[in-house]
């Protein structure tokens, strides 16, 4: 279990009062369009805006592990744009996820990159064809750029002498928990984010 070296520790606010500064720093942000909050046993559990973020520093919900680009200021308030957050208190999370995969989902889960030939992913492609029995499941889906996805049509990949990287398997929950289409995690937040696709 990673920990962070240190830890930004910062004045705690009446809820209302932490809302009103970050809603006022907002407007001189410079910073990363997200932040991400890391469960107590320091879990990854979504993502969340930044201004957010610091109004579960300042409510004391949180501490903050990774600061990101950009300082929040206001007249009464000066903090290094919070990257990464920890909920002090631990919070239980559903676990079923469902079967069926999303392309937003096949996406995150492969890096918005074709498994096949490792360029930009435009389009997902069923391994074993679905004119061949193929499921349309976690294990049966991944990512591909429109060339690989023509260039294997309904093909098996045994046929053409093309493998998979790794095997395909449903993403890790908070891959699919406050990420939008073509975001990719920030920097700061690897040490977090295990490589759920690997074998």
């Amino acid at each position: 279990m990673i920990r962070p070296r240190h830890r930004t520790t910062v004045q705690q606010y009446p809820g209302h009062r932490a809302r009103a500064d970050a809603e006022r720093a907002a407007h001189h942000q410079s910073y990363v369009s997200g932040s991400l909050v890391l469960n107590q046993s320091y879990e990854p559990l979504c993502v969340v805006s930044v201004k957010r973020a610091v109004v579960l520093l300042l409510t004391g919900k949180a501490e903050a592990v990774a600061t990101g680009e950009g300082v929040f200021h206001s007249e009464s308030l000066r903090l290094p744009a919070p990257s990464v957050v920890r909920l002090k208190r631990y919070v239980r999370i559903p676990r079923q996820l469902s079967s069926s995969p999303s392309r937003r989902g096949v996406f995150l889960r492969d890096d918005w990159t074709c498994v096949y030939c490792a360029g930009t992913a435009e389009t997902i492609d069923h391994v074993i064809p679905r004119s061949r029995g193929g499921t349309h499941t976690w294990d049966n889906v991944v990512a591909a750029c429109a060339d690989c996805n023509q260039r294997k049509g309904s093909r098996m990949l045994q046929e053409i002498g093309w493998h998979l990287p790794r095997r395909p398997k449903p993403p890790a929950h908070w891959q699919l928990r406050g990420f939008r289409t073509g975001r990719r995690p920030h920097p700061t937040w690897e040490p977090w984010l295990p490589r759920f696709s690997e074998s």
